[in-house]
């Protein structure tokens, strides 16, 4: 009887020709199928030599295939850096990591893949909800966003699914899972009259041209912040969208998006045209809306959604995301008669069923609108209550255009620092004096409201210039190292903390 072969030694057997082929298994392609090479030498020793060979020269590619005793983190890692990491953007990429590698491989990876169950998966899900935050638990609380949770099961229900395909399972125990709701943020459309005064405080700070091609295109702001000159044609009013800008750590990413449905062509009104004419003559940069701090750079979305908020509270107006321009546009564009498959081409969805679903409560009042007015022109009846309400009529006036004087701001007096507002929960004082050396060295506080960021920034900038006067001793002494050190571990100090 012939002698079996350990496993990972591979094969070796006489071919018809008379030689003698040697077969190794060397890795596994991305869908898990055996990668193999061969050698050939006309003598068993010599094919055997070269076999082994062969295996050393590959020892650093994987010779085992997956199997189903493994643990449900090995299984998640490999799903992640074969099939799924591959597709992904950088910044998806960044999130499928914070929750693969961050929570569910800490919480659920020693479980052996096979007997993972559906209440694994469910008490996970039920812990991350009462305590599962790992950062600024003192600002959100213990437990993470409902967003959070949904994440998490998409990349488990995503991986045992193909676990399921591979045959490393036989069911998908994620499959059965109660999720908590998916909760859809409440739009916050801006009246005509906000939009007024709205449109006033953006032209006082510079941001005119950027608000009135969204409030007039709806475009998302990766988009909007991308355009460049060459994508407008001023004759036709022709508009390409084709880039996307987004952050990715830490660095701005400009790259195609993601749905070809995204790459399309609007057309502009001509009086927006007009406008956007006369603003590329002050603009020195090949991008619409460059950085005034980085050249060849478009605008941060981060920097404008900041902006954004300053405008409105400048306007006296209510706080809206920027996503809430875009559906102010669709809005405004169904209500005044546009059809919903033309609107999904313009907004770049990849079906009208899309718009359909999101703007169901636009549609639904339109329909109630034409009921009404089929009623009145077939049966000769005058619209009831309830019926036909908000519809604009002859006797109607439209509302006076607001007087609006917009903020010009105050000038923060030299050496008392700046405050800015970094989101709904958080504040940011900073103040940046010179020091002995002739350089700034800034530091920062943080706070949760703005007069207790003012209050702390004021304690902040005491502290510092008492320890400024004390460097200047220090160095008139000769003790420059002891005077920098002051500057040192005030930087050190100078890092966010939770409040």
């Amino acid at each position: 009887m012939a002698k079996r072969r350990k496993r990972g030694e591979g094969s070796v057997h006489l071919r018809k020709d008379g030689r003698w082929e040697g077969r190794v298994v060397v890795g596994y392609d991305e869908k898990n199928l055996p990668i193999t090479k061969n050698v050939l030498a006309k003598a068993k020793t010599v094919c055997q030599d070269k076999l082994k060979a062969l295996q050393e020269a590959c020892s650093g590619q994987p010779t085992e295939k997956i199997q189903p005793d493994m643990t449900f983190g090995e299984w998640l890692d490999f799903w992640y850096q074969n099939y799924s990491k591959p597709r992904l953007r950088p910044k998806s990429q960044l999130d499928y990591e914070n929750s693969i590698y961050r929570h569910i491989i800490p919480a659920l990876g020693h479980i052996q893949l096979s007997k993972l169950t559906t209440n694994d998966l469910q008490q996970f899900y039920m812990q991350m909800k009462k305590n599962g935050r790992l950062i600024r638990t003192q600002i959100y609380g213990e437990g993470l966003s409902d967003r959070m949770v949904r994440a998490c099961h998409t990349r488990c229900l995503t991986a045992l699914d193909r676990a399921v395909t591979d045959g490393l399972i036989r069911v998908n125990p994620a499959a059965d899972c109660k999720l908590p709701p998916q909760n859809v943020k409440e739009m916050q459309l801006l009246t005509r009259e906000e939009m007024q005064r709205f449109l006033i405080q953006a032209k006082e700070e510079g941001y005119y041209e950027l608000f009135l091609l969204e409030l007039a295109t709806g475009l998302r702001r990766g988009e909007v912040l991308a355009l460049q000159w060459d994508d407008l044609d001023f004759e036709t009013g022709a508009l390409h969208i084709q880039r996307q800008v987004y952050r990715a750590n830490g660095e701005l990413v400009v790259s195609a998006p993601k749905t070809k449905a995204a790459l399309r062509t609007i057309v502009l009104p001509s009086a927006l045209v007009g406008v956007l004419e006369e603003y590329r003559q002050q603009v020195s940069s090949r991008w619409m809306f460059p950085s005034p701090a980085k050249e060849d750079s478009p605008l941060d979305p981060a920097t404008v959604r900041k902006r954004l908020q300053t405008i409105l509270k400048h306007a006296g107006c209510r706080k809206v995301r920027f996503h809430d321009l875009r559906h102010l546009f669709v809005t405004t564009a169904l209500e005044n008669g546009m059809d919903v498959k033309t609107l999904s081409t313009i907004i770049g969805h990849v079906s009208a069923k899309t718009t359909l679903n999101v703007y169901t409560h636009v549609t639904d009042g339109m329909r109630q609108t034409a009921a009404a007015k089929i009623d009145q022109g077939i049966g000769k009846c005058e619209p009831q209550d309830g019926h036909g309400e908000g519809l604009p009529t002859q006797t109607s006036s439209p509302s006076p255009k607001t007087l609006f004087e917009p903020y010009r701001g105050k000038i923060r007096k030299s050496g008392t620092g700046c405050v800015t507002q970094i989101n709904n929960h958080l504040w940011e004082g900073k103040f940046s004096p010179k020091w002995p050396d002739g350089k700034k060295h800034s530091r920062s506080v943080y706070a949760s409201t703005e007069a207790e960021c003012e209050a702390k920034l004021a304690d902040l900038i005491r502290q510092m210039k008492t320890e400024i006067v004390e460097a200047k001793r220090l160095v008139s002494e000769g003790n420059w190292e002891e005077a920098m050190a002051l500057a040192g571990q005030k930087k050190a100090r100078g890092t966010r903390k939770a409040v």
